[in-house]
């Protein structure tokens, strides 16, 4: 029995993206010894059967927590929001759980051991939505001379999501937790506390981005143990990586150039990756070349073969 597991979810919109994640994760020889669960939020018959023999399980995602219809309308892949806070009870038995969002891929499986390792001693593993790298780390309306409102993506999906003042003032200057890819043991205590802010926020809020803020303010607010990772194991600013031509993979743009863990297209500013890699076929170099390697996913992870890491 495998002791650790690594999960994602789609519906048949996604496959694609899941596919290529988990072709990302197959070819490193260290995934023999891990698990890789999905969940189906909507995937076709054949879909299903190319994943089967790549996988260990598929199983259909539900509604854990009761949502109203008029805030589903259809879009049963937000079940991602609600389904992975309950991660245990659809793939029992594993030691360790790792949660990769679809449109996610591994570039290096260190990131994956660094994961695994820091959801040790019952802390969350995770990294935040902030880097050197990153652009603006505050967003900020100006009004006379020097004065300004800073806005706060924790504040207003805590204020909107229904918790108190009081809580939302706790969050609001926190680095923001990105949930994309996040590692917990089993019997961690965050699955009851994240599930149970989990309802506050569905009840009052909207479903896309509940389990977001729901687990960011079971680190700041009721104070559950975290191991905040690097940035580069969970990297959302493709636009700004770099390219070793020697090593043939994505690292940060700045020195050491520490080559990137997860690459994740996770926001508004990647739609356009999102829907077509070759947008950012043209990567610079380390040695401030600019190269064309075609698609990204292609030329770096969407490979089969198994190579000692």
């Amino acid at each position: 029995m495998k002791e650790n597991v690594i999960i994602s979810l789609a519906d048949s919109n996604y496959f694609e993206l899941l596919d290529e994640l988990v072709n990302s994760i197959k070819r490193f020889k260290e995934s023999e010894n891990t698990a890789i669960c999905i969940m189906d939020a909507g995937l076709t018959d054949e879909q299903k059967s190319i994943l089967s023999p790549k996988v260990d399980e598929i199983k259909p995602a539900d509604w854990d927590i009761e949502v109203p219809n008029f805030k589903i309308k259809g879009r049963e892949w937000l079940k991602s929001q609600v389904s992975r806070a309950f991660l245990p009870k659809y793939f029992p038995n594993y030691k360790k759980y790792l949660w990769i969002d679809a449109d996610a891929w591994v570039n290096s499986w260190d990131a994956i051991e660094l994961y695994f390792k820091g959801c040790e001693n019952d802390k969350l593993s995770i990294s935040t939505s902030a880097d050197r790298a990153y652009r603006n780390v505050l967003r900020a309306e100006w009004f006379f001379g020097s004065f300004a409102r800073i806005k706060s993506q924790n504040y207003k999906h805590a204020k909107s999501s229904g918790f108190s003042e009081t809580i939302a003032r706790q969050v609001a200057l926190k680095p923001h937790l990105n949930i994309g890819v996040f590692a917990l043991e089993a019997n961690a205590p965050h699955w009851k506390i994240w599930q149970k802010n989990l309802k506050v926020a569905l009840k009052a809020g909207k479903i896309w981005g509940s389990e977001q803020i729901a687990m960011n303010i079971t680190i700041y607010s009721d104070n559950l143990a975290v191991e905040i990772l690097p940035a580069y194991c969970n990297w959302i600013l493709i636009d700004g990586l770099k390219f070793v031509e020697k090593r043939n993979t994505l690292v940060e743009p700045y020195l050491p150039n520490h080559e990137i863990g997860i690459v994740h297209f996770a926001g508004k500013n990647n739609d356009q990756i999102r829907n077509n890699k070759n947008h950012i076929s043209k990567v610079e170099t380390v040695d401030g070349k600019i190269i064309d390697i075609g698609n990204i996913q292609a030329s770096l992870s969407n490979s089969n073969k198994k190579y000692d890491h």
